[in-house]
């Protein structure tokens, strides 16, 4: 069962680890006689003998992996010591397909290793695993250590200890506490057998044969049964990753909201895509919660209905057409306008020099009109070939459509790739000197990421400013379990940057006109609370509308086992103001294993 979660992207050395760890010394690689499984784990992320070789590590095989290039088995000493803190398991790395079976009692002679998944640039937590190994078989048949129960009242509600300021904010010299940090917890059981019961899931199967649930039931519970990240400070500590290490073709198909009834148990892993994972050797029975997809009300006639979706790379070749257009006719009842991100050149990620997208629009708009929706009409810019990020040869860009029935576009003639869209004050009203027209195309701020489009709208003959956005992505920050805390998130530099633009443009529309209204909208990257966000509003020129809902109905995204916001509709006072708008977040592909999309649409709807 492949899994990218499996894959060995590279090791750390004992020299590179211990470089950022100054409590740990190395030595010279010598022989360790009657070395211990929790002896090797140590108090610590970083194994004391580290780079060491070890003579005779005796214990009970409790599960094998042999798929993958991360093959090997779990080992764990059913005689633990009496320190919370030390783990009595340990993954030996074969490197082939393991020639041990669960109950093999063995012993193993290796060098203990810690491999850091995806490489020492990720960032990630080390594994401890003994590597090169000589095994022993010394009897067969044996009762695998119980699993250690991992529950609500075990998980502690803080995540994890402040990073050591003397090792650039690393956590792995520091002595675990797994009373007190979930972090700690969780590595004080690495390699250890371990179960999870009747475990609600917060985050869908995934094609790579992945779920996430929680061990917490109420911990920030959504309305439809996720898990919420509401601040940097509250990361959910009850969210475990599960994965199984039986043949993909038996892994359940979960949505949020679902169960994994009865007892899910394994030993527990560390890879580079979710940290902390649950190795299933057996999975608990799916146990269905019902959830369904959510539709929007419809606009009255005097409302202006404006939505922003993330269409998830869509090219001509993509078979989700209809169902995008049926989200967007059935589930968001035809809004008047609709930012589309992530919309891709006609041949998609072939790499050509191919930049125009009129087959892809022109292809969801006629599933629209199949679907029983109108026949939208669309604007766009084309962008300089390779130079908006995205998949490689895609040519990501934003699209609008709208309604010809219900809106107008003002067209302005001038606008391209590298012409920066101006505002300018006209009989006493803001009007844009090109239309459609991106935002400042040559700032730095947009290298390799993609350049906001701003239009004109008339809506029963007011003008609204739409400005469509597709702020830099998150790849590259820390994941919440790195080893350091808190996490560095390096890519919030380029879009704060790109925020600052955009609120600069924003502010030039009402300095012209104080009362324009003014939409910034579309897939920021960055959640309501975020530095981000506050850049955008500004100081009061933009408000992030989706804060108008409930705490726990506050989700466009769910990633890990946190729902969270990444897609967000900005207003202008003048919107705000007038207090008769309504914003739905529309939850039709984050929560649900058969997504089409990975974002949810939102909508705004307003009286101009």
């Amino acid at each position: 069962m492949p899994s990218r979660s499996s894959a060995r992207l590279g090791a750390l050395t004992v020299a590179a680890v211990c470089s950022a760890v100054s409590a740990v010394v190395l030595t010279s690689p010598a022989h360790a006689d009657s070395v211990r499984v929790h002896d090797i784990q140590g108090t610590t992320r970083i194994s004391p003998f580290a780079g060491q070789k070890v003579t005779d590590v005796s214990g009970i095989v409790t599960a094998t992996r042999s798929y993958g290039s991360s093959r090997g088995f779990w080992l764990q000493d059913p005689a633990p010591d009496d320190d919370p803190a030390t783990s009595e398991g340990v993954f030996v790395f074969t490197s082939s397909a393991p020639k041990v079976a669960a109950g093999d009692a063995v012993t193993v002679s290796g060098t203990v290793t810690e491999f850091v998944p995806g490489g020492a640039s990720s960032g990630n937590q080390s594994l401890t695993e003994i590597t090169k190994p000589q095994v022993t078989t010394v009897s067969t048949g044996n009762a695998v250590p119980a699993p250690v129960v991992i529950d609500e009242d075990a998980v502690p509600d803080a995540y994890a200890p402040q990073g050591d300021p003397a090792a650039a904010g690393s956590v792995n010299g520091l002595a675990l506490d797994p009373s007190a940090y979930a972090l700690d917890y969780y590595e004080s059981l690495e390699g250890m057998n371990v179960q999870v019961a009747d475990a609600r899931v917060v985050t869908a199967t995934d094609p790579y044969s992945e779920l996430w649930v929680t061990v917490k039931p109420w911990e920030h519970r959504s309305r439809r049964g996720g898990t919420v990240y509401g601040s940097y400070d509250a990361q959910n500590t009850g969210r475990l990753q599960i994965q199984s290490l039986g043949p993909a073709a038996g892994f359940p198909q979960a949505d949020v909201g679902d169960t994994l009834a009865g007892a899910t148990t394994g030993p527990l892993d560390f890879n580079q895509f979710g940290g902390y994972t649950l190795a299933a050797s057996s999975l608990g029975t799916l146990d269905g919660g019902g959830l369904e997809r959510e539709t929007t009300r419809r606009q009255s006639d005097r409302e202006l209905a404006v939505a922003t979706y993330n269409v998830e790379n869509l090219d001509p070749s993509d078979t989700t057409f209809d169902r995008h257009a049926a989200a967007i006719v059935d589930r968001l009842q035809s809004p008047d306008i609709v930012s589309l991100e992530e919309i891709q050149d006609d041949n998609g990620a072939v790499d050509d020099g191919t930049v125009d997208a009129s087959r892809t629009v022109a292809k969801l708009i006629d599933a629209i009109v199949a679907a029983g929706g109108p026949r939208y009409d669309w604007r766009s810019v084309d962008p300089v070939d390779g130079q908006d990020g995205g998949e490689p040869g895609g040519n990501i860009r934003q699209v609008f459509l709208f309604n010809p029935d219900r809106v107008s576009f003002t067209d302005r003639p001038g606008g391209g790739s590298t012409t920066a869209a101006g505002v300018v004050k006209a009989h006493g009203k803001a009007r844009l000197t090109v239309s459609p027209g991106r935002i400042d195309p040559a700032n730095a701020a947009w290298n390799n990421s993609r350049k906001p489009l701003a239009g004109e709208f008339v809506f029963r003959g007011k003008t609204v400013f739409v400005i469509a956005n597709h702020l830099n992505s998150k790849g590259g920050d820390q994941g919440l379990t790195a080893q350091y805390q808190p996490p560095v998130r390096s890519s919030e530099v380029q879009r704060h940057a790109q925020a600052t633009v955009v609120n600069a443009f924003v502010k030039d529309i009402l300095a012209a006109q104080k009362n324009a209204e003014v939409i910034a909208l579309g897939d920021m990257n960055d959640f309501e609370f975020s530095g981000t966000a506050r850049i955008l509003e500004g100081d009061g020129e933009l408000w992030s509308a989706i804060k108008s809902l409930p705490r726990g109905e506050r989700y466009t995204y769910d990633y890990q086992g946190n729902q969270q916001v990444l897609d967000q509709i900005l207003i202008s006072p003048a919107i705000r103001r007038g207090g008769d708008f309504a914003y739905d977040s529309v939850h039709i592909n984050a929560e649900f294993h058969d997504q089409i999309s990975d974002h949810d649409p939102q909508v705004l709807r307003f009286r101009p």
